[in-house]
């Protein structure tokens, strides 16, 4: 039902939907980078691995930050959702240099590939909110960064205001086209696989990136702590009428990491958008 709510919601086609977590066979060639920034308004990754999507695939930007494990002749690399390929169909991603070198020798030019999308990944840090150049009260305009998966949803708070619905440009930016206010702002997102995440006290400072404490990836149950074994005890006397009780289990909460391989990919690729391009 999600993936048919997000096909209604994007207009970029039929097919138009981020990869999924199951395998995808295409080819992969490689791009420089003309300017500072791809499509989804992104810097370049620290690493300097990225990938650019056909349309479809790039979904209107709902593909933007995500990330996808690309396997090649030489092994498999971990890339970012960066930029957009117009003339890409669907199969067909356009990796940085970097990466291509990471999965084929650069002389290749293009290589046969499986690739498959990476639910939770890790991210450098949680969540980012940096407002584009020239937002203001009147036209709010936000950049989100290392939330890892899609992005279903945005809403935002004012104080003493009600949630306002951003709908999200081919760009990237999520955008309220009404007076919102000067902020501080919470801002509540929900991706694709339903997990939400709420950033708080962002203040309205133009290309300032802001970092929250927010982050998608679910909040394992509490772990319960292991009952101490009891050494063994003489028996009672009979003088003996009561006993104390024994103390409640206790439990603790373990700090979430980041780690794929702690979770079923399966039972994120049933709430992931499904496309019917491969």
């Amino acid at each position: 039902m999600l993936g048919i709510t997000l096909l209604l919601q994007h207009s970029g086609g039929a097919c138009a939907a981020p990869p999924t977590s199951a395998k995808h066979r295409g080819k992969a060639t490689f791009y420089d980078l003309a300017g500072t920034q791809g499509n989804c308004s992104f810097d370049p990754p620290a690493d300097d691995l990225y990938v650019a999507l056909g349309v479809d695939e790039y979904a209107d930007a709902t593909s933007c930050g995500s990330y996808l494990d690309v396997t090649g002749p030489r092994g498999t690399v971990r890339v970012k959702v960066f930029d957009k390929c117009p003339e890409c169909t669907p199969g067909w991603l356009d990796l940085s240099r970097t990466a291509f070198r990471r999965i084929a020798p650069e002389s290749d030019g293009i290589v046969p590939i499986t690739y498959r999308a990476v639910p939770n990944a890790p991210t450098p840090a949680p969540l980012t909110i940096t407002f584009m150049p020239g937002a203001s009260s009147y036209w709010w305009a936000v950049i989100i960064d290392n939330h890892a998966n899609p992005i279903a949803s945005v809403r935002a708070k004012a104080p003493g205001g009600a949630w306002m619905t951003a709908t999200h440009e081919d760009y990237n930016a999520w955008l309220i086209n009404r007076r919102t206010g000067p902020g501080p702002f919470r801002i509540a997102m929900t991706d694709t696989y339903g997990h939400t995440a709420t950033a708080t006290a962002i203040s309205l400072t133009p290309g300032k990136r802001q970092q929250s404490t927010a982050r998608f990836a679910p909040t394992p149950p509490p772990k319960p702590k292991r009952s101490p074994s009891r050494s063994p005890s003489a028996s009672p006397s009979p003088s003996a009428s009561t006993s104390s009780p024994s103390p409640a289990p206790s439990s603790t909460t373990v700090p979430w990491t980041q780690s794929p391989a702690a979770r079923s990919d399966l039972a994120l690729a049933a709430g992931a958008p499904h496309s019917g391009c491969q």
